[in-house]
């Protein structure tokens, strides 16, 4: 991680490593792919205290807290039956386009 800041930008640019499936890095047991996530100052000074305090990273920081969301919205009835929702239109759309 590391500050920078250009055209109007600043924050911490944060290198997060995040599991996925197909080709990446190996980090910690898992397949990971290298993303990039522009945070404004006061929100990564905020962070970077948090994970010293824990004595972790800000990128463990923000996996497990996107995990935590992740499975907050997979138990949320409304969120999984929009998703749902959205799903069965992207199908129909394929479809249709593959028609």
């Amino acid at each position: 991680m590391h500050r920078r800041s250009g055209q109007g930008v600043k924050g911490l640019v944060v290198h997060a490593h995040l599991p996925r499936r197909g080709m990446g890095s190996w980090y910690r047991d898992v397949m990971t792919r290298q993303t990039t996530v522009r945070l404004p100052d006061e929100l990564a000074d905020q962070a970077e205290a948090v994970a010293r305090v824990r004595g972790t990273s800000v990128n463990a920081l923000i996996v497990e807290s996107l995990a935590a969301e992740i499975e907050r919205v997979r138990v949320d009835m409304d969120f999984t039956a929009r998703a749902r929702k959205l799903l069965a239109r992207d199908k129909e759309l394929l479809d249709r386009l593959a028609k």
